[in-house]
């Protein structure tokens, strides 16, 4: 009866724990929602920052056409004239699942707009991520440590910074598949169950369509499974949970457009083929020592390691040979800018510009984990109190997470959940010490006391004893195949008797009574003083309160406000600074349909979704040619950025101006970026001539290129009165000069957005004239499209460092010289002039003196005609008589060429041609 009691008070106690941890998570995931919603309460339901316009725009184009449409949508709104291809070069998981939610919610008359639902996506789904985080961490010590862990998750100053709401980007739902695949692999290594493998290998597909950090999931699980291998861990489970998940995983990441065959291809995905194959090997040796004699494993496990070794050999060779002919070995920029941090400095400046991209400083990790900071350590130690699969897993998580947030700012997002993790762990072991020794201190030294004690002690017991069983079956496990092994041993072997199975009961009770003993004696070696624990339970309230603080500032204050609408308090109250989105409606209402804006590219989603103006560089940054082409123009005087933004059929340009309110990251401050990238491409754009002494100055000692750039003069243009800059702090060298070939046509309030119009070409010149000769200036804008040279292209480095995954580039300019021949550039930093087949086009009369030429036909070149010095463009016009015009090309480069690649079929190439009278 006493037992049955017993019984039946633990099953009530059990099943009430777990209403009252359901009913603590629905509370942790309205926390995390609605701690979340400061930017709405305070300015107003608006997406936030640049990036997420663009999901926006993608998502509505979703809602609107449907799934088959947006796989095949072609935007002729960005990038022009290039376009994007956007089925192709999107991460999908967070349009889909936004999408998904609207037409839910509309389908249960719940009539939501699709910026709404955008707008909410991200805190919905920080709830989720806090559930997933418990599970998680429920798997690795227990239920009390998950609910920390979910309570420190939902409020995280790091967390919160990426799903605010209105903060629409692909870590809204990353962050959730990131913790619920961890979860999904740890739950298969404890329980070896192939349903959960599977249900992992679909969570990294979700993961892989969300965020293009799912690389870091494909490289620490494989990190994991060797470490296990190499410390003598491997079990069965181990393969289930990791077999399943190469092999499924990498199909389906597979069918992800944007990744396609980059899971095969890259750098980042082989660390996984190779354990992969080195954990077959282990399972080939481990099912042939069960098997097998000792004197035939001896053999057998000699040769399955020789084959094993021959294997991992060729496929390392392969691999070594697939990504020999790439510049990065197969590496993306991002990936080794990860590996070397600094490597975007020196090589890719474009990754390097971005601020979410630079290391951080030791403010900002008290800034985004606060407290966490101080408690991982504490939750490291408690992670080897025992040591287990799962808990080493998540010390392997904060090791690499720890080092990749060092390197880049915007990967404190990574370490956030690893950090919340083991701090809800030591947190949760800290309570149940301090819990039971007060316990046990007010309760005395009764046998009632110790087993009260022991009730009072919660997950860490529950999980050391799950652990120790784990820990017994794998000693069983490898013990099975080793009894199995000896034959001479089981057939001396006979079936216990009655009498036997009594002697090893009472044996069994001997031990319980024995480990019991021991258990309590460690019990009471743990217990520390009442008031030690009183006191130490105070300070540790104290710290979560401290942290709750902190978090509830930055929700509201610091990561609440969007980067559209800024305000700022002064002695007469707040002021609220709605520039940008005055300058996008201008341009809505007061301009073409068909205009061309320029901007640097942190603007050019913004343009094309709020303005819908086809911009020319956005944030997608896939081009660097392109944006480097800008840059140049940005950072030239103000005719040569005339005509590079005429060619590119530019009427609008857009600055941002932050010196007269004191705005910081205007383009002033953003220009040596501008300077830097330009250069790299274009070598007449050198840094040292925009700095005096080695300064960035704007002020009278600034140097006479940056006076005279376009970006000054766009800057600081008609601020006479105003010569004052608040941001630099100083008075602007240049006050008094007016624009020749641009015009001011718009102004924002408060200054901070300036649009001008490039001015029309005069078309006749007054006064006394020589007589001129007149030609036709021919400039180039469209595709070179590598249809079967696409390794000939990465081995010359014509495919660039950031750009291996589209075989597409921009020809930025054909021009005629002054004798009449036509001068083929290639604004690219490998040196290469290309020489392509013959291109028969026909014009059509536009208007005036100008006319359209578009291709007829086109006609791969064979590698023998590149050894030619000239061919021949033959352009029929409507201007005059046929134009017949000759490359001028180098011939020792074109037959350089060809000796890298000789068997290699030529590229075609495909453009758009403007033809214009001009007089010389």
């Amino acid at each position: 009866m006493a037992a049955s009691e017993t019984v039946q008070g633990s099953t009530l106690r059990y099943a009430f724990g777990n209403v009252l941890s359901i009913f603590i998570l629905l509370l942790i995931g309205v926390l995390a929602f609605s701690i979340r919603l400061f930017s709405v309460i305070k300015y107003e339901s608006v997406i936030h920052e640049f990036d997420p316009y663009f999901n926006y725009r993608v998502t509505q184009y979703l809602t609107k056409n449907g799934i088959y449409d947006f796989w095949n949508w072609f935007d002729d709104r960005t990038w022009y004239p290039l376009g994007r291809v956007i089925g192709g070069t999107v991460y999908p998981g967070l349009t889909l699942t936004a999408g998904t939610m609207w037409w839910i919610l509309n389908s249960l008359n719940i009539p939501l707009s699709v910026e709404t639902v955008c707008v909410f996506t991200a805190p919905v789904f920080s709830a989720i991520a806090a559930w997933a985080t418990y599970l998680l961490t429920k798997e690795v010590k227990g239920a009390g440590a998950g609910l920390t862990a979910a309570v420190l998750l939902a409020m995280v100053p790091s967390y919160i910074s990426r799903s605010v709401a209105g903060s629409y980007d692909n870590e809204a739902v990353a962050i959730f598949a990131l913790i619920f695949t961890f979860y999904l692999y740890i739950k298969t290594l404890n329980t070896g169950s192939l349903f959960y493998a599977t249900l992992n290998a679909v969570a990294y597909f979700y993961m892989v369509c969300s965020w293009g950090g799912y690389t870091f999931i494909i490289n620490l699980i494989p990190m994991h499974v060797l470490l296990c291998i190499v410390t003598g861990r491997y079990s069965p489970r181990l393969y289930i949970a990791y077999a399943p998940l190469v092999v499924l995983g990498t199909l389906l990441a597979a069918l992800v457009p944007v990744v396609g065959f980059n899971a095969v291809m890259t750098s980042e995905h082989f660390a996984s083929f190779l354990v992969f194959i080195i954990i077959h090997v282990v399972a080939l040796v481990y099912y042939i020592k069960g098997i097998l004699s000792p004197s035939m494993f001896k053999v057998a496990v000699t040769l399955v390691v020789s084959v094993g070794l021959v294997v991992c050999g060729a496929v390392i060779a392969v691999l070594v040979a697939l990504v020999a002919s790439s510049p990065t070995k197969g590496w993306s920029g991002r990936s080794l800018s990860l590996l070397d941090p600094t490597y975007a400095s020196k090589y890719i400046p474009i990754i390097a510009s971005v601020s979410e991209h630079q290391p951080p400083t030791w403010p900002s990790y008290f800034m985004d984990i606060n407290v966490l900071a101080f408690l991982v350590p504490a939750g490291i130690i408690a992670c080897f109190l025992p040591l287990s699969d799962a808990s080493s897993f998540v010390v392997l998580y904060i090791v690499t997470s720890v080092y990749f947030s060092g390197v880049m700012v915007r990967l404190m997002l990574v370490l956030a959940p690893a950090a919340c993790i083991l701090s809800g762990i030591a947190l949760s072991e800290a309570f149940n010490v301090f819990t039971s020794s007060i316990k046990f201190q007010l309760s005395g030294l009764s046998g009632n006391s110790q087993t009260d004690a022991g009730d009072t002690s919660s997950g860490s017991v529950v999980s050391q004893n799950e652990t120790m069983k784990t820990q017994k079956n794998e000693d069983l496990a490898k013990e099975r195949p080793s009894k199995k092994t000896d034959k001479n041993e089981d057939s001396l072997k006979e079936r216990p008797s009655k009498k036997n199975k009594k002697k090893e009961k009472e044996k069994e009770k001997e031990n319980v009574e024995k480990t019991s003993v021991k258990a309590q004696i460690e019990k009471r070696l743990l217990v520390l003083p009442l008031e030690a624990s009183a006191i130490a339970i105070f300070l540790l309230v104290l710290l979560g309160a401290f942290y709750v603080v902190h978090c509830v500032w930055a929700a509201a204050e610091a990561y609440s406000a969007p980067s559209i609408v800024l305000t700022s308090h002064s002695h007469d109250g707040l002021h609220v600074f709605d520039d940008f989105r005055e300058a996008y409606a201008w341009l809505s209402h007061n301009t073409e349909v068909d205009d061309k804006v320029a901007s640097w590219w942190d603007y050019g989603y913004q343009t094309t979704a709020m303005a819908n103006r086809t911009v020319i560089v956005d944030n997608n940054t896939w081009n660097n040619t392109h944006i480097a082409t800008v840059g140049t123009a940005m950072s030239s005087p103000e005719k040569p950025a005339w005509e590079i933004f005429n060619s590119l059929d530019v009427k609008y340009v857009l600055v941002v101006f932050g010196g007269l309110v004191g705005y910081p990251s205007d383009d002033i401050n953003k220009f040596l970026w501008m300077v830097r990238i330009g250069g790299g491409v274009f070598p007449h754009i050198k840094e040292p001539d925009y700095l005096r002494d080695g300064q960035y100055r704007i002020d009278s000692q600034a140097t006479p290129t940056m006076l005279n750039c376009l970006m000054y003069k766009l800057s600081f243009v008609e601020t006479d009165g105003k010569a004052f800059d608040r941001v630099r702090r100083t008075e602007i060298g240049k006050k008094h000069f007016k624009l020749t070939h641009f015009e001011e046509v718009f102004t924002t309030h408060h200054w901070m957005v300036r649009i001008y119009k490039l001015k029309s070409p005069k078309n006749r010149i007054r006064g006394k004239t020589k007589k001129s000769k007149v030609y036709n200036r021919v400039s180039f804008s469209g595709l070179i499209y590598i249809p079967c040279a696409l390794q000939m292209m990465k081995q010359n480095g014509l495919l660039g460092l950031d750009y291996t995954a589209s075989p597409v580039f921009s020809l930025d300019m054909f021009c005629l010289d002054d004798n009449g021949n036509a001068a083929l550039f290639l604004p690219f930093p490998f040196g290469f002039f290309i020489l392509c087949g013959v291109l028969k086009t026909q014009a059509k009369a536009k208007s005036g003196n100008i006319s359209t030429v578009d291709i007829c036909s086109t006609r791969a070149v064979s590698p023998s005609i590149l050894t030619l010095a000239y061919q021949k463009l033959t352009l029929t016009s409507t201007i005059g008589d046929a134009l017949s015009c000759e490359f001028l090309l180098l011939k020792k480069l074109a037959l350089a060429l060809i000796a890298q690649q000789p068997k290699s079929r030529a590229f075609g190439i495909l453009l758009g041609i403007s033809t214009r009278t001009s007089t010389h």
